[in-house]
């Protein structure tokens, strides 16, 4: 059952007690992938392999997301900075433990190409923050996944 997590801001990413930072260079323009990220919401189970579902409402400002193992959140887009930053919090999930969570993916040009930063900061109970620690190497896994599979479609 979804439950209603804590409202947190864009600076949650910097402050959060759990924080996990990866980064990977595309070729694709930060145009390109500011636009896969934030525009192209619907599209992302297509590159992002944990995501099935993802599409927007209310004008772009709200996203409802669901992941292959079975998580479902309703996110806010907390920044929008064409070519820049793309960020957003969960408002509501069916995940135990959470009580609140952000993502930032941060985006500056490499050359001819984007080096992209996917912050991922959460607060839950110890038992919830001890598995997201655990889980870093495949959240990275996922991150860099994603990452390829975003680029090869961007260069289609």
């Amino acid at each position: 059952m979804p439950r209603q997590l804590r409202p947190v801001g864009p600076d949650f990413v910097e402050s959060a007690p759990v924080r996990l930072v990866y980064e990977r260079e595309v070729s694709a323009s930060p145009e390109a992938v500011f636009h896969a990220l934030a525009e192209d919401v619907p599209g992302w189970p297509e590159w992002f392999s944990a995501v099935t579902l993802a599409r927007t409402s209310d004008n772009g400002g709200r996203r409802e997301i669901r992941l292959r193992v079975g998580a479902r959140f309703e996110e806010t887009v907390l920044t929008a900075r064409a070519s820049e930053v793309y960020a957003y919090r969960v408002d509501t999930a069916n995940v135990p433990g959470l009580w609140a969570l952000a993502e930032e993916w941060r985006l500056t040009p490499a050359g001819t190409g984007t080096r992209v930063r996917w912050t991922f900061a959460v607060d839950g109970n110890a038992p919830f923050r001890l598995v997201v620690r655990a889980a870093r190497g495949g959240l990275g896994r996922a991150f860099r996944q994603a990452a390829v599979a975003l680029d090869r479609r961007l260069a289609r």
